[in-house]
């Protein structure tokens, strides 16, 4: 009986399902049973190359096995697995090489969402819904990627925001979730003790660096509980139109892969379990930002407010954009068959949309001088309980595309391994026409400055288009802090123009607050008042949280650090030589990379600092 049991699984094990596979059925017997299964699944998916190049049994066979523990962890990382995998990259190349419009049958219009104005009753309304709202949301930081393309060698998070104080990006995001969460705190009637919980999504490239990051600087105030670090896996690369998985060039017992994109950030909460854990907890919002945005919090709880108030399901943060310009629009999507949908689609697809659904002239601007297509920037707040539910009925799964580089014009062959690839702002696609899905716009100058063009690349950019580099996002925060202070009513001046790594910008007084000194305007406009005046050569730098502004005329450099419980007025004229704007060649290698790539250092003559480490009640006038 043994013997013929025996006999049995001999059989079974070399089968003829594996006859296209001779080098693969001679290593049959090195096969775990879950590994035949996954051997299987590969033929069946006409996947044979893979085990061309396979050696005897007893040679490589350490390699065999990495191989398939290889196959196991892209198979169990993507939802539904390789065979869905392989599938929808059938369908998207042959979609691809026919020239398929991805917008076939839908027409374009524009969708319905708030337009604040920064400062007015309105915004002022939503600022305060949207703080009360805090306590109930948990924000998901998006970090997959390296600062290779600003010249930077080091994790994006953890460069300087702005050279004033130095920090960066992520101790400034932490610092203002944590004031967030002090404020929401204290409006909430009875007794609170929330702590906002912080998702961020890595990668290969930044999981360890960025634990590291947190580890050595104590999580910048938080729990060490309070955030939790999710890996996004990469994909297989495909070689052809037919979807043979593609080997990696310098190991022929693995798969090349490559990154998939920051879609994946929802299958990953959703696996992760984390989605359920913040809903049984009571939240009710999930805020999905980038990495090298410094101004985004700045729009985040006047948008949190309107996704309270309008009870919107899905809302993106948006800008004015300009016709052309280099960004996607949010745009409402209507197909013949009555489907609707709120997207982003991108800008090099806009124009053709709108010329083929009856608007002659494509991407232009309205009388307001801009586009009536808002600029999506990628940052969005999704309602909990109706994210949970379709996340159910889709794995996380996000519409994918592809995007071959064809060797010529006959579409059979690519220059290089592709691979499918999805954005975390494609979720809507996916959505009931019941979904309340809306945007938010405010104006750049408050809630857009990404770094993410290199010094050359920023320099090449044509005059008036935005730079997006390390140079324009300092520099716009300092523009940004100075409008706020005007708006309260400090008399700033107005700024000069530089020009830095080849780039042109303004220069405003360099102005910087800590997160917890002020979140909103109304808080802002609360610690300013009398006559203040700030003058353009000037950098003053607030830290603390009970720090107010009386009178004060500053020309020169001030620094003001506070405890919590030192409650400090500044005031009187404060005069001195400040710190003057050098000029740094980015291929200065002498100089740290951080600073090189903004093309300016701040030489420290002379300033008035001034820390006071016990609570009390001061007075700082010179």
């Amino acid at each position: 009986m043994t013997s013929t049991a025996g006999e049995f699984s001999k059989l079974n094990i070399n089968g003829d399902w594996a006859s296209s596979a001779p080098n693969l059925q001679k290593n049959l017997s090195l096969l775990s049973p879950e590994q035949v299964e996954l051997a299987k699944m590969l033929l069946e998916k006409e996947q044979s190359h893979l085990f061309q190049h396979w050696s005897e049994p007893g040679v490589n066979d350490d390699e065999k096995r990495a191989f398939f523990d290889q196959i196991a962890k892209l198979n169990s990382s993507y939802p539904g697995g390789l065979v869905a995998y392989v599938n929808t990259a059938r369908e998207l190349l042959a979609d691809s090489k026919a020239g398929k419009n991805p917008y076939d049958g839908f027409t374009p219009s524009v969708p319905s969402g708030e337009v604040l104005t920064y400062g007015d009753d309105n915004f002022v309304q939503f600022e305060e819904a949207g703080v009360k709202e805090a306590r109930k949301a948990a924000f998901v930081l998006v970090a997959g990627g390296l600062g290779e393309r600003l010249g930077y060698n080091g994790i994006k998070v953890a460069l300087p925001r702005e050279t004033t104080t130095g920090t960066c990006f992520l101790q400034h995001y932490i610092e203002t979730i944590l004031a967030l969460q002090e404020a929401s705190c204290s409006l909430a009637e009875g007794n609170c003790q929330p702590e906002i919980p912080l998702a961020i999504m890595t990668s290969d490239d930044t999981h360890l660096r960025t634990m590291e990051l947190l580890g050595k600087n104590s999580f910048f105030g938080m729990k060490p509980t309070q955030v939790k670090l999710l890996k996004q896996e990469k994909v297989a690369c495909l070689d052809d139109n037919e979807a043979h998985l593609a080997l990696d060039p310098h190991n022929k017992y693995r798969i090349q892969t490559k990154p998939h994109g920051h879609g994946d950030v929802h299958s990953l909460l959703y696996s992760s379990g984390l989605l359920k854990v913040w809903h049984d907890a009571g939240l009710r919002w999930v805020l999905f930002f980038q990495d090298t945005n410094g101004l985004l919090f700045k729009a985040i709880p006047a948008a949190l407010g309107v996704s309270a108030i309008k009870q919107y399901h899905v809302n993106s943060l948006a800008v004015p954009r300009k016709a052309k310009e280099a960004i996607g629009g949010i745009t409402k999507l209507t197909h013949k068959d009555g489907r609707t949908m709120v997207i982003n689609v991108e800008y090099n697809q806009l124009d053709p949309l709108l010329r083929a659904s009856g608007y002659p002239d494509g991407d232009v601007n309205s009388e307001t001088g801009y586009s009536p297509f808002p600029g999506n920037i990628n940052q969005l707040i999704f309602e909990i309980g109706p994210y949970i539910e379709e996340l159910t009925k889709t794995g996380g799964a996000i519409k994918e595309f592809v995007n071959p580089k064809y060797k010529d014009a006959t579409k059979t062959a690519f220059k290089s391994s592709t691979r499918l690839e999805c954005m975390m702002q494609d979720y809507p696609k996916t959505l009931p026409p019941s979904a309340r899905v809306g945007f938010t716009v405010m104006d750049a100058w408050l809630a857009y400055a990404p770094v993410k063009n290199n010094p050359e690349d920023a320099a090449k950019v044509p005059k008036g288009n935005p730079y997006h580099s390390a140079t324009s996002g300092e520099m716009a925060i300092y523009r940004s802090h100075s409008l706020i202070l005007r708006k309260a009513g400090v008399k700033i001046d107005d700024p000069v123009i530089q020009v830095f790594n080849g780039q042109e910008v303004e220069v405003w007084s360099r102005v910087v607050w800590k997160p917890k000194w002020a979140l909103t305007f109304s808080e802002v406009k609360s610690k300013v008042s009398g006559n203040c005046s700030i003058s353009q050569r000037s950098t003053m730098a607030i830290k603390g949280r009970d720090i107010a502004l009386e009178d004060l005329s500053l020309d020169g450099a001030l620094i003001t650090e506070a405890v919590d419980g030192a409650e400090v007025k500044v005031g009187g004229s404060v005069q001195n030589k400040g710190w003057t704007i050098e000029n740094v060649d980015y291929k200065e290698t002498s100089i740290p990379e951080e600073i090189r790539i903004r093309g300016f250092r701040f030489n420290k003559v002379e300033q008035l600092e001034k820390t006071y480490t016990d609570p009390g009640k001061y007075f700082l006038k010179p």
